[in-house]
């Protein structure tokens, strides 16, 4: 099983309500966004001017490359298939990949709020709330996460199920009936570039070319770099909250480690 979205352009009218959807379902802060919703133009495409709307949030990537990149100390946890029973047992950090569904989520308990992910990923689909911040984080990330505990229990993503012109469709990539299926069969793709492939599972469709190739100037267009500076020092003032009498030599070797991380970056 694979879940993705597909976002319709003809059918988005760009009125937001799965933006405040989302929002209301999740208490995102109102600065910052789960999803978007941009407009796209007037501009002058090769099939003469066009404007559209692109909707935004998570892609739940084949290659997840915000995955790799978490620093917090990994753990073993057994995933379990809902419809087969099968389990697997993988060890995580606080962003992952799940085995059965495909989708790519977040434990904000265990998250450090180093940003390393956010940084990784080209659709700047995460943020780290700072206000979220204690003894054992520099504040906490969030995304879309597919609205997996409504999933789980029967329900649409609560951006989908607001979507009064259906312009959203979430199912099972994997399933050639399902509606989603059937819209790649029609031509949705994912908004990806030379530079940028990494699967994205949130796929785009327009019957008009200048809609397209509005959606694909609109993809990113090279991969971020991620500081593993930031990272490191992240990691070191969360172990000097907890660990206050050690403080001093956390701050010494915390210069060391930059250091150190200076030092390679200049090979």
């Amino acid at each position: 099983m694979q879940y993705g979205m597909i976002i319709d352009v003809d059918k988005c009218v760009g009125c937001h309500a799965c933006v405040i959807a989302c929002k209301a379902e999740w208490e995102v802060p109102t600065q910052f966004d789960r999803n978007w919703v941009h407009r796209l133009g007037p501009s002058l495409t090769s099939d003469g001017m066009a404007a559209t709307y692109y909707p935004g949030l998570c892609n739940h990537c084949e290659i997840p490359v915000c995955v790799p990149v978490c620093p917090a100390d990994p753990v073993n946890v057994t995933f379990k298939d809902a419809k087969t029973g099968k389990t697997v047992t993988m060890e995580i950090s606080a962003t992952w990949k799940d085995p059965f569904n495909g989708t790519v989520q977040v434990d904000r308990e265990r998250c450090i709020g180093c940003g390393a992910c956010a940084e990784a990923c080209p659709y700047d689909a995460r943020f780290i709330d700072e206000s979220l911040k204690d003894d054992t984080s520099l504040g906490k990330v969030d995304k879309c996460t597919y609205c997996m505990p409504r999933v789980a229990e029967g329900l649409e993503p609560a951006c989908v199920q607001t979507c009064l012109a259906r312009a959203r469709i979430f199912g099972d990539l994997d399933d050639p009936n399902s509606e989603v299926s059937q819209y790649v069969k029609k031509g949705a793709v994912g908004l990806t570039s030379k530079a940028v492939q990494i699967g994205p599972h949130g796929l785009y469709y327009a019957s008009k070319k200048g809609d397209m190739e509005l959606l694909m100037q609109a993809a990113p267009q090279e991969m971020p770099k991620v500081s593993l500076r930031r990272s490191m020092l992240t990691r070191l003032t969360v172990a000097a909250q907890t660990h206050m009498k050690e403080i001093g030599l956390l701050g010494l070797a915390g210069g060391l480690l930059v250091q150190s991380v200076q030092d390679d970056d200049k090979e």
